[in-house]
């Protein structure tokens, strides 16, 4: 089936899902070695996750945005819709960018649709620490204007910093996060050639990585897509348990844990391997008892 780019975009919703401020609370992410870490966004894709910490505390305003896409359920069924070929060598090696195109069903009969957009936030490259575009580090995609960023992103494949870091050029690229597990799935991304596993179909997709070698169009299987999750830490009471649960890291230590008091003083409730999957734990405290919740993914050594 030939792909089709429709301008427009297919019925989806937009709105954003509102959580209680006590559950807000909940979505905290500590990894083992920060004293302050940032939330864990989880990039799933055909060749494994990506999993990124963001920097919350220093780049608000872009993290925030980026984190309303996700809650809304605008990156599902995105893809990876440009991936530069070097001019010289002709490999790629340079970023790997998405969350502007999806599909309206990957499954069924779809259709390629701009995502839409919330209205574009403010470049944030020099607000708090500053962070370069160095391998692994995702930033924002924007056209020439600093502060057009709405919902396109993008993974630096190798060190962009001398290109992209620079203020002086339209203000430089904001950085609001890191690789911390599965450059394995970056490194897939790198070495492309057009006819080996990028193909030109024009425009916004004229740099288009697919799932297969050869220089024919694609169909909608061999796109590659990646939806974003956040880690998700949700809390529901039935029958006086409350049950957590959250989508785990994989070949990871997932530990919840929970607090009474603010300075919390945070106590261990479950340690389990996270298997990539949405987990569960139960705590059959009383419920009249307020209680808060976190997960810790264990990253040391990584």
């Amino acid at each position: 089936m030939a792909l089709t780019l429709i301008d427009g975009d297919a019925p989806r919703k937009r709105g954003v899902r509102m959580l209680g401020a006590w559950l807000f609370l909940t979505a905290w992410l500590a990894l083992a070695s920060a004293a302050s870490a940032g939330t864990l966004a989880q990039f799933r894709t055909i060749y494994g996750d990506i999993e990124v910490e963001l920097y919350d505390q220093d780049k608000p305003v872009t993290v925030q945005n980026f984190m309303r896409y996700v809650n809304a359920g605008l990156y599902k069924d995105s893809i990876f819709h440009r991936c530069p070929v070097d001019i010289i060598s002709g490999l790629s090696g340079f970023v790997v960018q998405g969350g502007g195109i999806y599909t309206s069903n990957r499954f069924v009969t779809p259709g390629l649709y701009y995502l839409p957009t919330f209205p574009p936030i403010r470049n944030e490259t020099s607000q708090g620490r500053f962070f370069s575009n160095t391998y692994g580090t995702i930033a924002m995609a924007r056209t020439s204007d600093p502060d057009s960023a709405t919902s396109q992103f993008f993974f630096n494949l190798g060190n962009n910093s001398v290109s992209l870091d620079n203020t002086n050029i339209s203000g430089g690229y904001t950085v609001f996060g890191h690789t911390i597990g599965g450059t394995n799935v970056l490194n897939q991304f790198i070495g492309r050639s057009f006819g080996d596993r990028v193909v030109n179909l024009g425009g916004v997709l004229a740099e288009l990585p697919v799932s297969y070698t050869g220089a024919r169009g694609p169909s909608y299987e061999e796109l590659i897509y990646v939806d974003v999750t956040l880690l998700s830490v949700k809390v529901t009471m039935t029958n006086s348990v409350r049950t957590i649960s959250w989508n785990s890291v994989s070949n990871r230590v997932n530990k919840v844990e929970f607090t009474t008091q603010f300075p919390p003083q945070w106590q261990t409730l479950v340690t389990t391997n996270g298997n990539g999957q949405r987990l569960q734990a139960s705590d059959s405290a009383s419920p009249s008892q307020p209680r808060f919740y976190r997960v810790q993914v264990n990253y040391s050594g990584q």
